[in-house]
């Protein structure tokens, strides 16, 4: 009886630090990776949509070219949980308002940058509730 529980114990354990050792990828967190720290940018635009979810919260823009024509931005912020922190809702950025925003671009070329600074049409700087990313 003694040598079964002895098995079962070390069965557990073997278990446990296998299923620890799986799930440790999951948790990484790549934050602004994605993003180079050396590029950065100005766009202003008109938001056409915003997303207030995990893991990052992201704003779609409408930039007007100089000839006229609209090319599409993507902007990157913080979590959702940080920009509550910082006053923020899901009804912080609505789709028509216009604003500024400046951060990195993106290393793969597209048009999406990770937020370091917005400013509404008005000169407001909105926070962003920096500190984590």
């Amino acid at each position: 009886m003694k040598g079964r529980f002895a098995k079962i114990c070390a069965a557990g354990v073997g278990l446990s630090i296998g299923l620890s050792m799986g799930a440790a990828p999951s948790f990484a967190h790549h934050g602004n990776a994605a993003y180079d720290t050396n590029k950065q940018a100005t766009v202003m635009g008109t938001v056409v949509g915003f997303d207030f979810a995990n893991p990052h919260a992201l704003v779609y823009l409408d930039v007007k070219q100089p000839d006229g024509t609209i090319r599409k931005w993507q902007g990157e912020f913080t979590s959702p949980n940080h920009l509550v922190r910082a006053g923020w809702t899901k009804r912080s950025l609505k789709p028509g308002d216009q604003v500024t925003i400046s951060g990195l671009i993106s290393k793969d070329g597209s048009n999406s940058m990770w937020i370091r600074k917005i400013v509404t049409s008005s000169g407001k700087e909105l926070p962003l509730g920096f500190g984590v990313e």
